[in-house]
């Protein structure tokens, strides 16, 4: 049994109106095979396998139709079955190589042919194929012949490279450029094609056999034909299109751009090595990287513009692509693709390509350290694009900087705070003045959480992140709460671990209760809200539960502080706190804050405490003893104490 034709032989038009994307050459065409206005000599220019040399065939057909003239074949006479596709030929329609047949004798021996009349049909059709290869001799010896042919002569000149046609010939032609096929029309004939073959295409595997056709319906074809002989009996596949094709999985893609919109170095790199890893060429990957940047750049500018067909992929890759984009700034995105396009130009016929990927990273991980115009405007998008999602920088300020919230959320700071007005107890022992000290402090303190913690929420947007994005982006948060308060730097690093992300949800586990309370009631759960705004853009409603399996977060282990020196003790790690002591914390809580400090009860001021923490302004032991403080902010309960000589 004999094997099929190619797709390409196969599916070969046979009337201009089965040529795709070529309009503007079809319907002239057709308007003067209507109109008995055909010239004596055509040159149809373009790139390969769009349709020059089948149009060309179409228009010998169309003049030796026992109907012409006429715009469309009839297919039944015997000149139409002769040129029709898989039919003997003509003997008065001549194709000619001319990359093997282009010299001066060749052109000669073509003159003296040429004045022979047709056999059996009405014109003698010269179709000359590559003719950008006939030489200058060959060319001039055809001059005549061209300029001035006998009347059942007619000649169609087809290349791809028509400024090699001397111009004396052009001057004496009609002359149609042909262009690439729209990756639309090709998709779209493309599966026609599956359909009439009775094979499944999947519609992400489409695209990549549009991209390898690079806008020719032959070479489309032929990539289709390899595609199907290798199918099997789900069909065409994206996985299948992705690995015959030499492209980059979309995942690899999808993986490496969530980690340059987290700036996580270690997942980027990582990338890079399991590209090498599975036999991928850098350079591929290189140009699918910034393939995908083109697509976001876009999708940044124009939401919609999956929909509206300016970039063509699927459904579930443009949900992707739109979610990503979210994730960058412009000037972001215009940096990366100006530094990815600039180091493919450098992977042209280099001996190292992995090294000059991993350049290529890092420069698209550092805007911190670019010193560049693109740099600058990449710091600006991240500090606007916080800004906004945070609701402006009027709302989080207070939050942060306002004395009145802070003394609302931690305990501690009232006993800093409270020494401002001393003057309400003397004020309260006279008559006259109570009235006016009264209602001032009422409404100053009370209103400030209430009125400000709203806003940022309403502003503020969950972000949409998955658990392994939460998990990637957690040493940077981690970190940034550090530059907060300490205490919950602590707390995150040794005693918790990230459990699970719902929306705008995040649940912490806790290894004890203690921990926990601690946590909570100390407002570590605010700084950590306000560092994911900053960091990542989110903003998250902290719940924390116990889980006596976490720990320290294997991501921040890097962030945990240093083990104790030789010859210290270190402390005792954290417990359960008791009853009894969370009601001791509870009553030093409700103790404290009652008034004033006393000068004489032994606690250090305010900036003797700022001095033991210069690193940590808002860090206060307000003059505790060291088990109360474990226990206030560690939860932690002191068994015994052990003294050295």
């Amino acid at each position: 049994m004999e094997s099929p034709l190619a797709l390409y032989r196969r599916y070969r038009p046979e009337t201009f109106a089965d040529v795709i994307g070529q309009d503007h050459v079809t319907t002239p065409l057709r308007a003067a095979l209507a109109n008995n206005r055909v010239n004596h000599a055509y040159l149809f220019s373009g790139p390969r396998g769009c349709g020059k040399t089948t149009s060309a065939r179409i228009l010998a057909r169309a003049l030796n139709c026992a109907q012409a003239p006429t715009p469309d074949p009839c297919g039944e006479c015997e000149s139409c079955r002769d040129l029709a596709r898989g039919g003997p030929g003509s003997i008065d329609v001549i194709e000619i190589d001319a990359a093997s047949h282009g010299g001066v004798d060749d052109a000669r021996e073509l003159r003296e042919k040429a004045f022979f009349a047709p056999v059996r049909s009405a014109y003698k059709v010269y179709i000359i194929d590559e003719a950008h290869m006939v030489t200058t001799q060959g060319f001039n010896a055809l001059l005549k012949l061209v300029e001035e042919p006998p009347p059942h002569l007619r000649f169609i000149f087809a290349t791809t490279e028509p400024e090699k046609v001397i111009p004396t010939i052009r001057s004496r032609t009609h002359h149609y450029p042909f262009r690439l096929i729209p990756p639309r029309s090709l998709a779209a004939y493309l599966s026609e094609i599956c359909e009439q073959e009775g094979v499944s295409v999947e519609p992400a595997a489409l695209p990549l056999i549009v991209r390898a056709g690079a806008g020719s319906a032959r070479d489309s074809l032929s990539v289709l034909d390899q595609l199907l002989g290798g199918a099997g009996p789900e069909g065409i596949t994206h996985d299948l299109a992705t690995g015959l094709l030499g492209y980059t999985p979309t995942s690899l893609l999808d993986d490496v751009v969530d980690a340059f919109a987290a700036g996580d170095g270690a997942a980027v790199f990582g990338v890079v090595d399991r590209v090498i890893e599975t036999g991928q060429d850098p350079r591929r990957f290189t140009e699918d990287l910034l393939r995908r940047l083109r697509d976001l750049v876009i999708v940044a500018a124009v939401p919609d513009a999956p929909a509206s067909g300016l970039i063509d992929v699927s459904e579930d890759q443009a949900d992707r692509l739109v979610a990503q984009a979210a994730r960058f700034g412009p000037a972001e995105l215009s940096r990366a693709a100006d530094l990815v396009a600039t180091g493919l130009t450098e992977m042209r016929g280099a001996t190292a390509p992995r090294l000059l990927l991993e350049l290529i990273c890092a420069r698209v991980l550092l805007p911190g350290a670019d010193s560049s115009e693109a740099g600058v405007l990449a710091r600006v998008d991240r500090l606007e694009k916080r800004a906004a999602i945070a609701g402006g920088a009027p709302s989080p300020a207070p939050v942060r900087e306002d004395p009145a919230p802070e003394a609302a959320q931690h305990p501690v700071q009232p006993v800093d705070e409270e020494p401002t007005p001393p003057p309400e107890p003397v004020a309260e022992a006279a008559p006259p003045p109570p009235p006016p000290p009264a209602p001032d402090p009422e409404p100053v303190v009370p209103p400030a959480p209430v009125s400000e913690e709203p806003a940022v929420p309403a502003a503020a947007t969950s972000g949409g992140l998955s658990l392994v994005e939460v998990r990637r982006l957690w040493p940077d948060v981690v970190e940034a709460t550090k530059l907060r308060r300490r205490v919950a730097w602590m707390h995150l690093t040794q005693n918790s671990q990230v459990v699970a992300v719902d929306g705008n949800v995040l649940t912490l586990g806790f290894s004890n209760v203690g921990a926990r309370d601690s946590f909570v009631n100390g407002g570590c759960d605010e700084i950590l809200r306000q560092a994911a705004i900053d960091v990542a853009g989110v903003d998250w409603t902290v719940e924390a539960i116990v889980d006596p399996g976490a720990g320290g977060q294997p991501v921040a282990e890097s962030s945990a502080p240093a083990s104790p020196p030789a010859g210290e003790d270190a402390p005792p790690p954290p417990r359960p706190a008791a009853d009894s002591s969370a009601a001791a914390r509870e009553a030093i809580r409700e103790t404290r804050p009652a008034g004033p400090p006393d000068a004489d009860d032994g606690r250090p001021s305010a900036e003797a405490d700022q001095a033991v923490h210069p690193d940590d302004p808002e860090a206060d032991s307000s003059g505790l003893a060291g088990a109360e403080l474990l226990q206030r902010e560690l939860g932690a309960e002191v068994i015994e104490e052990i003294r050295h000589s």
